[in-house]
């Protein structure tokens, strides 16, 4: 990559210094955040500002880590930074783009010398499992640079296209949009030679007015492409002008002629014409997203002169693509992190950040395979992998291969621990002697190294019921949330009873990587594993009890304070402990009517406070009976006017301010007029919410099992205790590995309840029992054993079941037994 000087990017953003300290600094690294400064010599961070954040606010902390330029959009006092750069933009978001869009024009069209093709992928799905197959079937042709993970958005491309070096031959960015407007930014940073439009579905259609417009927005990416390649049945939706185009279907005209798609149990055969010749290609997978995203691929390599031979082989080594880093509980109380899917810088440093952001383990250890390199490019890259291991402070390596051993030998410090394996088999054979114990385990190398098998040897084993929470999900859910908030208003993050079933530290690490400003919890054990995992954060327990008062104040965490007697047990542990100012929270009673001091106790509760000085008042919150409930909308507006002449009173007593919250998950979507000072968000993390059409929530929480047998039934037969499943018809039945015992409820028994099997719905026969569930599976194809089956998610929301079940989602949520294995990953 060409450095470029704090000069020459002054230059090319017409920035004025707002202070110049060293314009020799040279610059390789962009960074918008804070928390990921891995080369702070070389970096320079954008402070960008968004209705909840100002990167301008993380200067000071970016400083303190070593980093010395910067892109500011308002004039800041600079003084204690005096040997840093300071350029002053309009907009920075505008300027992280424009300085990319320069980086990309240094290697523009092939027209030019030393000019690569650049292939802009868009579309409402696929994107970037094309992407990645992309990347799989020309890796060998091409020295390939593409976006990371799903890197689309307005920030991600301009990140991705400013790896551009000098050696690669082949660029693949994918592009994607929310509302009008984006994709002239995108196209203008990727300025793609090649287009390529994938499926066109109804995702991210919130902010289009219809899907023509969605299209018509999207193939602006395309606007000075050379070549466009999609399907025919696409090229008939769009507005093309003079570009020349790359077409496939089934009609004759077309470059590539789709002339059978031959499905088997496990592969797909793809038969095609191409310049006159009839040729095919097999690929291991049957559903037919998969078979489009495969063609798109195939029309591409097609396109790129690849032939039929060079494809055969590789078409049939196409795996799923994991998109998402997965986090499991590992045996001997360590934590597995599995990205053993591919090898690159970008991801690499995804990985890393997620190891960094999971602080239940003190010791870090890292297991790396060789990375795919030319010679060329090991150095320099084995030297990035050596920095990024060190400003992650990873305790231990453990290098499979001879490349990694080679390099980071030499490039680390003695202080990490360093281990190597030539193969992925001689690691496991010693897996046993290497002791792993109460540490957080990385796992990262490319696929051929197939260290997921080592994955599989640490994860703790536990039966096949799975709870998948999707990290992304709920940090895109808060976002959507924060939508609604004014820029100055706080979020407290509910995380009591093991986060809604979801998990404690998991949950509560990824809130504190958010930077949400509060955690509450019910009670003060669960505040303690919290500071135990190396949360950081306020945390308020909501159901102090006297004999926790020393572990509470033990741990900084602050009591909520609802009645008279705990306030003065709570006194009474203060005085004898000589605490003076110990933050508390106090709970009013505005109408629900569970805790909390009511209207006629406040003279005496701020009486009370004023004696003393041993609390200091950190928030006084009430809870809404029936946000949700249009029907109480008045009782709402009730509690709220009762809530305000509280606050009045209290603060007008004790002559300070303090924070004011009321509104819940609902309450935030259907009365965002009552945020006050900081909304409490529950439920509503997770995409649950009967008002979730307000927003573009995702549900974060999927719960699967497996068939452990399948049985062939016949008229009279029965299934089930007490003989409640009556067989009435040849039946085919499917037992499978979850009971109420696990959380799935018991009255869901008889055909009130179903799951989804090959995604159908199949119906609970019998009694549901304490460990396992009938279903009936009669009318659908292809049953075996140890078919997933999806308890709920995407496809059979939690909130159906409930439905089904005659009760609200918190209880299932909250339901979900111990022994229920939970994968957190993020996307």
């Amino acid at each position: 990559m060409p450095l470029y000087s704090i000069d020459t990017i002054a230059s090319i953003l017409h920035a004025a210094y707002l202070q110049k300290a060293n314009t020799a600094d040279m610059i390789e690294h962009l960074q918008i955040d804070s928390r990921r400064i891995i080369h702070p010599q070389t970096v320079l961070f954008f402070a960008l500002q968004t209705t909840r954040r100002d990167g301008h606010d993380f200067i000071k902390e970016c400083y303190s880590k070593g980093v010395r330029n910067f892109i500011v959009q308002k004039k800041i006092a600079v003084t204690d930074f005096a040997d840093a750069n300071f350029l002053l933009v309009d907009d920075t978001l505008h300027a992280l783009q424009q300085l990319a869009a320069h980086h990309r024009s240094q290697f523009n069209t092939l027209s030019r010398p030393g000019g690569i093709p650049v292939i802009g992928i868009t579309g409402s799905n696929g994107k970037t499992i094309v992407k990645e197959w992309l990347n799989q079937l020309l890796s060998d042709q091409f020295t390939i640079v593409r976006s990371p993970k799903s890197y689309n958005s307005q920030v991600g491309v301009p990140l991705s296209v400013w790896h551009i070096k000098e050696e690669h031959t082949l660029g693949i960015f994918e592009a994607g949009i929310s509302q009008t407007g984006e994709m002239e930014n995108l196209q203008h940073i990727i300025q793609p030679t090649i287009g390529v439009l994938t499926n066109i579905g109804e995702a991210h259609a919130v902010g289009f007015a219809n899907k023509q417009q969605k299209l018509d927005e999207k193939v602006k990416l395309f606007s000075s492409a050379d070549t466009i390649i999609c399907s025919t049945e696409k090229l008939n939706l769009l507005k093309l002008s003079a570009n020349n185009l790359f077409t496939w279907g089934s009609n004759g005209s077309n470059d590539l002629v789709i002339t059978a798609i031959k499905k088997q149990v496990a592969v797909t055969e793809i038969c095609y014409t191409h310049k006159n010749r009839e040729e095919k290609i097999s690929i291991h997978f049957t559903d037919d997203a998969s078979v489009e995203n495969a063609v798109t691929c195939l029309a591409v390599c097609l396109y790129l002169h690849l032939s039929t031979d060079q494809l055969r082989e590789k078409f049939l080594q196409l795996r799923p693509v994991s998109l998402r880093l997965e986090l499991k509980s590992g045996i001997h109380n360590t934590t597995i992190i599995n990205d053993s899917y591919s090898a690159d810088l970008s991801s690499f440093a995804i990985a890393l950040n997620m190891l960094q952001q999971q602080r239940q383990h003190k010791t870090k250890t890292l297991i790396l395979s060789d990375f795919p390199l030319t010679a060329e490019q090991e150095k320099e890259a084995y030297t990035s992998i050596a920095k990024l291991i060190q400003s992650h402070a990873v305790n231990r390596l453990i290098t499979v291969g001879e490349k990694a051993k080679q390099y980071l030998a030499q490039l680390l410090p003695s202080s990490i621990q360093l281990q190597n394996f030539s193969s992925t088999n001689e690691l496991m054979e010693h897996i046993s002697s290497l002791n792993f114990h109460n540490e957080s385990i990385l796992i990262k190398g490319a696929r051929v190294f197939e260290l997921d098998k080592v994955a599989q040897l640490l994860e703790q084993k536990t039966h096949q019921t799975v709870l998948e929470i999707n990290l992304t999900a709920i940090a895109r859910n808060i976002k959507e949330y924060q939508k609604k908030l004014k820029p100055s208003t706080k979020i407290m993050a509910m995380v009591k009873a093991f986060s809604y079933g979801s998990g404690s530290y998991e949950i509560a690490n990824l809130l504190q990587f958010l930077k949400a400003d509060y955690l509450a919890v019910a009670f003060t054990d669960e505040g303690v594993d919290l500071r135990k995992a190396g949360i950081t954060l306020p945390i308020m327990v909501m159901n102090p009890e006297p004999v926790t008062f020393d572990a509470l104040t033990e741990h900084n965490l602050e009591p909520e304070l609802f009645s008279f007697s705990i306030l003065h047990a709570f006194e009474e542990y203060a005085e004898k402990e000589a605490l003076t100012d110990y933050p508390v929270h106090l709970k009013i009673d505005t109408g629900m009517h569970r805790l909390g001091f009511m209207q006629n106790e406040l003279p005496g509760l701020c009486e009370e406070l004023k004696k003393k000085n041993y609390f200091t008042i950190q928030s006084v919150f009430s809870h809404l009976a029936a946000s949700e409930d249009e029907k109480e909308d008045a009782f709402t507006l009730q509690q709220s006017k009762l809530f305000e002449e509280a606050c009045d009173y209290i603060q007008s007593q004790l002559q300070y301010t303090f924070i004011k919250h009321l509104d819940n998950s609902n309450g935030t979507l259907r009365h965002p007029q009552l945020q006050y000072d900081m909304v409490r968000l529950g439920i509503g993390m997770y995409g649950i919410s009967s008002f979730a059409g307000k927003l573009n929530l995702e549900e974060a929480l999927t719960l699967k099992t497996t068939i452990a047998q399948v049985k062939h039934l016949q008229p009279g037969d029965t299934v089930g205790y007490n003989r409640r499943g009556i067989i009435s018809k040849p039946s085919i039945t499917a037992t499978v590995r979850i009971g109420y015992a696990d959380g799935y409820p018991r009255n869901l028994s008889n055909g009130k309840g179903y799951m989804l099997v090959n995604g159908q719905q199949a119906p609970v026969i019998g009694t549901v029992c304490m460990d396992m569930t009938m279903l009936d599976v009669t009318d659908i194809a292809d049953i075996k054993e140890g078919d997933e089956v999806l308890v709920f998610g995407k496809q059979l929301s939690i909130d159906k079941l409930a439905q089904w079940s005659q009760t609200i989602p918190y209880e299932i949520m909250t339901g979900i037994s111990q022994r229920v294995k939970r994968v957190y990953f993020e996307e």
